[in-house]
């Protein structure tokens, strides 16, 4: 089974927010909310391809030194596997902007699990409500 890795970031407001992004209708699991993120290329570390996505998808620079390591999921698909690490950022650069996706919405982390998510994204939200209540 082909193993793919995909980076995605837990971005945190100063009201301790954390943003979700609305899969687009035309894509696999399209209606679905996520943590942004995307892809890690070949020649990518997880960090610089996380800076690129979020580039790419809200309009924002991210530092590396602003990405903290919280957690990672794995997860078997039908096709492939799935290997995520969730990285926390709280400073950015620039206006969040939805770019690809459907819409973007700023959550509390105790409210995450009313919004329906790709199976490997729902067991990172424990971990955020760890960390931030």
């Amino acid at each position: 089974m082909k193993l793919l890795l995909v980076t995605a970031a837990a971005l945190i407001d100063p009201d301790c927010r954390v943003l979700i992004a609305q899969r687009p209708l035309d894509k696999q699991l399209g209606g679905l909310w996520e943590f942004p993120g995307g892809k890690v290329e070949a020649s990518e570390r997880p960090e610089e391809a996380l800076i690129r996505e979020l580039r790419e998808e809200l309009g924002i620079i991210v530092e590396e030194a602003c990405l903290a390591p919280l957690t990672f999921a794995s997860f078997a698909y039908e096709d492939f596997h799935l290997l995520m690490p969730l990285y926390i950022c709280r400073r950015w650069k620039g206006l969040v902007v939805a770019r690809e996706h459907q819409e973007l919405k700023w959550v509390a982390p105790k409210e995450l699990r009313a919004y329906p998510m790709p199976p490997a994204d729902a067991p990172l939200i424990p971990a955020l409500i760890d960390l931030l209540g």
